[in-house]
């Protein structure tokens, strides 16, 4: 009765009816399975935490005899699958009340596994979530029971706020400091690479050994995984977590995101200022200095004797035209009325470019006559000079990066109190040897000095820091691709705002227009004209074999990257004047110089001084020969002029109202506050290099307006050189003035622009 019937009724179902005629035997009472879960908490093993084993199988009540049946239906057992698949239904349905965290990693409902009978094991998290919040649900369906086994750990689910710590500790590298971070949360001390590791995996909750657990989606947590994989990918890979003393604006952020934290002394000693400029204190300006310190020159002079006596490094990044030469000279005078009367201080190593050499004499000796300043204008051995003798006999030595490159060994054998590199944008690019010589320079305070910190690209602003602040970013791969790639590659808003935070306390900027409100104004026009109808033709003829022949090579822009910008560069004098690519278009007329006197004549006239500048010393000679023609009186400067103070003397004393200049050779090192006038014949694509030149007259000392006029041929390519220029003016205020985005390399698609009808 019991072996055959169930297997009858369940084949027929309801069909039909069994019944004893006379009573005899016992019809056998169907009652609904259950659905069993058997929960097995294993204790917590030696690798890893507390799991959970879940086993399915229905019970089955035949005539007061149990049966156990596996979730697989065997053919040859007794099933009620109708009332099997209505529970399965609602076990699915009592589950789904949860959130998705809770369901999503278990495989818990029978349905999920039809084909098996498999226990299913659940680990840490995944297991006390079950455990919290499954099992009860379960348990108080009807028809599904539970039976646990084993001691359930102390799952507990920590909700509190996480209580963070960090803190710093001297180690035997003076730039570094161990950095130490420690967690807490509900009283409860969390394991600081448990938790990092399961950050940095990605994980959703983590478990502590007590079975105690939280989520891990709490904005502290996520604040600090940003700001520790920062830290780490700063350096070697294996080392303990560390911080370099260059690094204030990192520990600025986790000093912000922690609830306490402890500096080592000298951490705090040398750092703290960084932060807010007011921390730093007011340094008197040493009696020496002969000129009065404008406030925000007497700001960036406290900030440099604060970076000098901390042994930190820094770039001066002013505006141009805004003193910072003379802040500079007001750091070395201080530095050696601090040694004291009779007491010789090692002297400070002035690197500037060979044009810039004088200049730099020419300004200690105005404003700091107590100084020793020596020039050095020839390798040591030609001038038969002794380098230790130089170095006693001098509190200041400028040398030019050419020298400084040659006689570099020299000058690392000798005691400095500092280096300083003025015009810095000169070892802008980290693989040339001005650029290694002076990382490894052995000075205890290195100082950039440049009103450009960066043109084209962000790994210049690397390396300007790799040599004042080694540990702020300490690998060039590293900042690239942290910075730069996502950056200029991928418009990343969020990577260039840390950067800016990053280089804030080392880098001190200010612009004309926020500190210098008593400079005249600069007014700037764009004077655009159209090519005579003769040097129209050729200048199309010419565009359309060097259009041809360009797009033909972007295919690899570095293989190719000589014959392309000759190609541009043929382009740009085309538009300037046909006789500069071939001689037989000498009798077409320039229209560019017809406009640049009808301006001239006048500006001349009324007793106004002119620069006037070009990227071409050939188009300048073309200027030189119609003011010769139109009789007026003019000094001229480009890369091969010897008696360069000779010439700029002629300008500055009135003999000459029209200075001729190269751009190469007259972007720095000028000061030539007596023009209140400047023509900019050609554009570049480099904004920083024209705002260079128009800063030799536009600076403090200027007392007129500033009038600027940049020539630009309609129709040619000076205006998609205009159009590119923007693109790499973005990528300077975008780092050092806002947070405007760009695009800053010339790449394929801007040449390609260039082109574009």
């Amino acid at each position: 009765m019991s072996s055959y019937y169930p297997l009858l009724r369940q084949g027929l179902g309801s069909a039909v009816e069994l019944i004893s005629s006379d009573g005899s035997a016992t019809v056998p009472e169907f009652k609904e399975p259950t659905l069993v879960l058997t929960s097995t908490h294993a204790p917590t093993p030696t690798q890893g935490g507390p799991s959970l084993e879940l086993h399915w199988h229905w019970e089955y009540n035949l005539d007061g005899m149990v049966a156990r049946r596996p979730m697989v239906a065997d053919p040859s057992d007794y099933r009620d699958t109708s009332f099997e698949t209505r529970l399965l239904a609602l076990v699915s349905a009592a589950l789904a009340q949860f959130p998705a965290p809770v369901q999503e990693p278990f495989p818990h409902a029978p349905s999920q596994y039809p084909g098996s009978n498999a226990p299913v094991r659940l680990k840490e998290v995944a297991a006390a979530r079950f455990s919290n919040e499954a099992l009860p649900a379960l348990a108080s369906l009807d028809h599904v029971r539970v039976d646990a086994s084993g001691i359930t750990p102390d799952y507990t689910e920590l909700t509190q706020t996480p209580q963070i710590g960090i803190s710093t500790t001297e180690t035997n590298d003076r730039d570094w400091f161990d950095l130490g971070v420690s967690v807490n949360i509900g009283g409860t001390d969390v394991p600081f690479g448990h938790l990092f590791r399961a950050l940095a995996d990605g994980e959703e909750h983590l478990m502590l050994p007590n079975g105690h657990y939280f989520t891990l989606a709490q904005t502290e947590f996520q604040q600090l995984r940003t700001l520790i994989e920062e830290a780490r990918s700063l350096q070697e890979p294996g080392e303990t977590l560390k911080i370099s003393r260059y690094q204030a604006g990192l520990w600025d952020e986790l000093a912000e995101l922690a609830t306490t934290s402890a500096q080592a002394q000298s951490w705090r000693t040398q750092v703290s200022g960084l932060l807010e400029l007011p921390g730093v204190k007011p340094v008197p300006v040493p009696a020496t200095l002969q000129a009065s310190l404008r406030p925000y020159q007497h700001e960036g002079f406290n900030w440099l004797v604060f970076l000098q006596e901390n042994g930190l490094g820094g770039v001066l990044a002013d505006d141009m035209g805004l003193g910072k030469t003379l802040q500079t000279l007001a750091l070395i005078c201080h530095t050696q009325a601090k040694a004291g009367a009779g007491t010789k201080a090692a002297p400070f190593l002035v690197v500037a470019p060979t044009s810039v050499v004088p200049n730099w004499v020419a300004e200690a000796r105005r404003f700091a006559p107590g100084l020793r300043t020596t020039a050095v204008t020839d390798t040591l051995s030609r001038s038969g000079t002794d380098a230790a003798a130089l170095v006693a006999g001098a509190d200041v030595v400028v040398v030019s990066y050419t020298l400084f490159r040659l006689d570099n060994e020299a000058y690392a054998g000798q005691k400095w109190a500092g280096l300083i590199l003025d015009e810095a944008q000169f070892v802008k690019n980290p693989s040339t040897q001005a650029s290694r010589n002076a990382r490894m320079f052995p000075a205890p305070f290195k100082m950039a000095i440049t009103g450009t910190p960066l043109e084209n690209n962000l790994m210049e602003l690397w390396s300007l820091f790799a040599i004042t602040a080694p540990g702020l970013f300490p690998s060039a791969k590293t900042f690239a691709d942290y910075y730069s790639k996502p950056v200029e590659k991928e418009g990343d808003a969020d990577k260039l705002r840390q950067l800016r935070r990053r280089i804030r306390p080392l880098i001190m900027r200010r612009t004309k227009d926020a500190v210098a409100k008593d400079l005249p104004p600069k007014q700037e026009q764009l004077l655009e004209l159209e090519l005579a109808p003769r040097h129209r033709r050729i200048y199309q003829r010419h565009l359309q074999r060097e259009r041809q022949k360009v797009l033909g090579m972007l295919g690899d822009v570095d293989k190719n990257r000589f014959a392309i910008f000759k190609s541009l560069t043929t382009l740009r004098m085309l538009s300037l004047d046909a006789s500069l690519v071939d001689a037989k278009y000498a009798s077409s007329p320039s229209s560019k110089l017809d406009v640049l006197f009808d301006h001239l004549q006048d500006v001349v006239a009324e007793g106004h001084r002119a620069l006037i500048f070009s990227q071409f010393t050939s188009f300048l000679g073309k200027a030189a020969e119609r003011l010769d023609a139109a009789g007026i009186e003019y000094a001229y400067l480009d890369g091969k002029t010897r008696k360069r103070g000779d010439v700029i003397e002629k300008f500055k004393s009135g003999t000459a109202p029209v200075f001729l200049i190269s751009l190469k050779a007259g972007g720095f090192g000028l000061n030539l506050t007596e023009a209140d006038y400047c023509f900019l014949l050609d554009p570049w694509w480099n904004p920083a290099t024209e705002n260079q030149a128009v800063d030799r007259t536009h600076r403090i000392g200027q007392k007129k307006n500033v009038m600027v006029y940049r020539l630009v041929a309609k129709d040619t390519i000076e205006e998609k050189v205009m159009a590119l220029k923007e693109k790499k003016a973005k990528l300077f205020s975008a780092v050092m003035d806002d947070d405007a985005m760009f695009s800053s390399t010339l790449s394929a698609d801007d040449v390609r622009s260039l082109f574009e009808a």
